[in-house]
């Protein structure tokens, strides 16, 4: 761990040939183009093949017991209550999960995994969310990646429409690359992230008025390669997976860097494409790792503290989980994306 003392949506989806240039010489998964979608599997097993970092078997350095699934559940499908890869959850205060998949249908779960609801997106030609959060208020938010936006629902799916953030393609205030996630300190500024051209954070009051930004794309302090998913810790730094920088950084309410590690790799330790974090208030966070098919706990400091989860289809193997999100209860629900289907475990 490093410390540092101290920076109108398109109707199609374009991606400049330097941008998704940037992305595949890194191995980066999820980089796609409007005539890509038609082999969007095999160009994510594509990408996974330049991966450096091979898959890590059983539990290691942590408890055996959080590497055997407390209960497993989901399926391929598109009807309800099934998945086409889901790529984002969230929980709320009544341990309901909220999952996204690639039919940009946004279902509702109780923790057991009995479906309630559903509804989609407006519009998803040009590619679907990727990311989901709880707002103080209630509120379903929505990265409604593809279309440069974040979108307010609420619980039971109703649009928020004079809520919405951003909606335009640029990297003037308010303007967006592609969004990967929304998060909300305890003021109520909500913090919106997003990769492709710009890879930044941006921040805004919660009247949704525009503050400051910080980032940038590249692998140096304070930059990203794909800032995937954001926490907000009750200090109130802001705790962010660098997916394609293999790392984690957190940044305080201006955004001046304050700590960072992580590297590329299957040690104790190390990371491949970190998804998606979540602080459990008891001084760990949990990381999700796309690319090592496994979940790594770390003290606050960076330290790893173990993990579990192997490249498979078995009960406790993981197949490019993307997000996780602990429960009232303390258990942790892990999206399976690539199986299709939602693991919860006991710490």
């Amino acid at each position: 761990m490093r410390d540092v003392e101290s920076r109108q949506s398109r109707p199609a989806l374009l991606i400049p040939n330097h941008v998704r240039s940037r992305y595949l010489n890194a191995g980066c998964p999820e980089i796609e183009t409007a005539a890509d979608r038609l082999s969007r599997r095999d160009f994510c097993r594509a990408a996974m093949g330049l991966l450096a970092a091979a898959s890590m078997g059983g539990c290691s350095g942590g408890s055996a017991a959080a590497s055997v699934p407390e209960k497993v559940w989901g399926q391929i499908g598109i009807t309800d209550g099934r998945f086409q890869k889901p790529r984002a959850i969230t929980i709320d205060e009544e341990d309901y999960l909220y999952i996204v998949d690639m039919t940009a249908r946004i279902q509702v779960f109780d923790r057991d995994g009995k479906f309630i609801r559903v509804w989609q997106t407006p519009v998803h030609d040009n590619g679907r969310p990727t990311g989901l959060s709880i707002t103080h208020d209630g509120l379903v938010a929505v990265a409604d990646t593809h279309y440069y936006r974040v979108l307010f629902y609420t619980k039971t799916g109703k649009l928020q429409e004079d809520l919405t953030i951003g909606g335009t393609m640029g990297q003037g205030p308010g303007e967006f690359g592609f969004v990967t996630d929304v998060a909300q300190d305890a003021a109520g500024n909500y913090y919106v992230s997003e990769y492709g051209e710009f890879d930044r954070i941006q921040k805004f009051t919660p009247e949704r008025k525009y503050i400051l930004e910080w980032g940038g794309h590249g692998g140096e302090p304070g930059k990203f390669a794909r800032p995937q998913s954001m926490t907000v810790a009750g200090d109130g730094l802001i705790w962010i997976t660098d997916a394609c920088n293999h790392r984690i950084q957190v940044f305080d309410e201006t955004g001046k860097l304050v700590k960072f590690w992580g590297e590329q790799g299957t040690a104790l330790g190390q990371l491949s494409y970190p998804y998606s974090g979540w602080l459990d208030g008891d001084g760990h966070l949990y990381v999700c790792e796309y690319g090592n098919h496994r979940v790594q706990k770390f003290s606050l400091d960076g330290r790893s503290l173990g993990t579990w989860g192997s490249e498979g289809r078995g009960p406790g193997q993981l197949f490019n989980p993307w997000a996780i999100v602990m429960d009232s209860q303390r258990r942790i629900h892990v999206l399976d994306s690539n199986n299709n289907r939602v693991q919860r475990f006991v710490m």
